[in-house]
């Protein structure tokens, strides 16, 4: 498998080498859709201080810690995403006759992949925790990467646990780009401020906020009285990571076992 992965990254970074015109508009994209983020943010918070106690320094920084997770999981995860296309169109029973895990040869399938987005998030955070005052120490450079590897596990078990929903409705795109609408809204802004409900989606069925919230929460040392967790449970994200997996894993097991093809 990893020999496999080292050819996938090779052949990734030499498609994107052969369509440079796309890779530079596709970073002029991604530059231009989290740069209109953080402006929205500002405006913002440019008319309201505050934010049920944050300020733009402080969600700034929160912002960061979701785009670098949701980055690492693009880089290394993002053709999980299409596997609904290829159901559809019959080309994942290719995988299925192959050596190799199945859920592992979909990742691996070579696409034009490039970690510049992810080096663009390692850039924006370090900018962000710099001017959001956090203090770096040990802690703060073990953690991190850590709760970034637990949020992107979070960010692929749910983007699984909808792929696999095709094995049986073979159409989720209107799943998919609600999910995804909720995790790039909602996250945006602290947790806090939204009805209890939402507060409970996004901690406990969907936690996205294990992605941002809670982290930047223990490392800003800020409290919020209408979570039933403390600001502690942001050192939880790689634990929330890896259950969040297991079960997408699980539920894409059975999803595999009773697929039977589109009919192709």
């Amino acid at each position: 498998m990893v020999r496999v992965y080292r050819e996938y990254w090779r052949i990734n970074i030499l498609t994107t080498l052969e369509y440079r015109e796309n890779f530079l508009m596709w970073l002029a994209f991604m530059l231009v859709y989290h740069g209109s983020a953080i402006a929205t943010l500002y405006v913002v918070l440019h008319q309201f201080p505050s934010m049920n106690g944050w300020d733009f320094r402080q969600m700034a920084f929160m912002y960061g810690f979701w785009m670098l997770a949701h980055a690492l999981h693009n880089t290394l995860f993002s053709n999980v995403s299409s596997i609904p296309e290829h159901i559809r169109d019959g080309n994942f029973d290719r995988t299925l006759v192959r050596p190799l895990d199945s859920l592992f040869a979909t990742i691996a399938t070579p696409g034009q992949i490039f970690p510049d987005e992810l080096l663009l998030a390692a850039f924006y955070f370090g900018i962000a925790t710099w001017y959001a005052g956090v203090h770096v120490d040990l802690a703060f450079v073990v953690l991190v990467p850590l709760i970034v590897a637990g949020g992107a596990l979070i960010d692929l078990a749910i983007d699984l646990a909808i792929s696999t929903l095709s094995f049986w409705f073979v159409r989720v795109d209107a799943l998919k780009w609600i999910t995804l609408q909720l995790e790039e809204e909602f996250t945006r802004y602290p947790i806090g401020i939204y009805s209890r409900s939402v507060r409970l989606v996004l901690t406990f069925a969907l936690p996205f906020a294990f992605m941002n919230y809670f982290p930047a929460m223990y490392f800003l040392h800020k409290t919020d009285s209408s979570l039933p967790l403390p600001a502690i449970a942001g050192v939880l994200t790689p634990l929330v990571g890896i259950v969040s997996i297991a079960l997408a894993y699980g539920f894409w097991r059975v999803g595999l076992d009773r697929y039977q093809g589109v009919g192709h």
